[in-house]
């Protein structure tokens, strides 16, 4: 998280380089979190006034201040780790992430298809393994749907998946950017095979 906000203070996030299109996965979770970073920032101050008034004790002050001044910085954390590390769609691979807890790259060459199909899981942990599928959840929910070749493991330590679902804002864009990317490969492979 601190190196997050270090970089999204200091304006440094990579960007896309040559040929790459980024995907943000922020905007279901950007009211949420503008919510409780406001929230955060007003109970700063408040505690502030209850503990000077109501703990005799002064060192107490200076603990509240800072748990409070923590909290709000994790959580600014939190959304400038979703900023800065967008999907990307490259020349040879999907890159996709949630935060900078999970980076993962999909190979065009082992990818079978790419649509766009929303879901509601029942639970928002970022990282769902069900029917072999390994979703990568944003805010419960997942809109692009990802189908590999060959079952693959793309998570060190869980099982293998044949399917690779994910979050974007723009899902129209991603699965268009993706199946541009799909179909150049697919004109390379057959190049290169009918080459004596």
């Amino acid at each position: 998280m601190w190196r997050n906000l270090y970089r999204w203070a200091l304006r440094r996030p990579r960007g896309p380089g040559a040929g790459e299109q980024e995907f943000g996965y922020l905007g279901v979770v950007r009211p949420i979190l503008g919510f409780l970073i406001g929230l955060s920032a007003v109970e700063i101050p408040v505690f502030d006034l209850i503990v000077v008034h109501v703990v005799p004790w002064r060192p107490a002050r200076w603990i509240v201040l800072g748990l409070g001044a923590w909290g709000l910085l994790w959580m600014i954390g939190l959304y400038a780790g979703f900023k800065i590390h967008p999907h990307v769609v490259t020349r040879d691979a999907l890159r996709v992430r949630v935060g900078h807890g999970v980076d993962l790259l999909a190979p065009w060459a082992d990818v079978a298809s790419v649509t766009k199909r929303y879901r509601s899981l029942p639970s928002s942990r970022p990282v769902q393994h069900e029917d072999g599928a390994l979703h990568l959840v944003v805010a419960s929910q997942t809109s692009v749907d990802i189908r590999l070749h060959e079952a693959a493991t793309l998570i060190t330590g869980q099982e293998p998946t044949s399917e690779l679902r994910l979050y974007a804002d723009d899902a129209d864009g991603l699965v268009a950017a993706a199946r541009e990317r799909l179909s150049d490969t697919a004109r390379s492979s057959a190049a290169q095979r009918a080459e004596p």
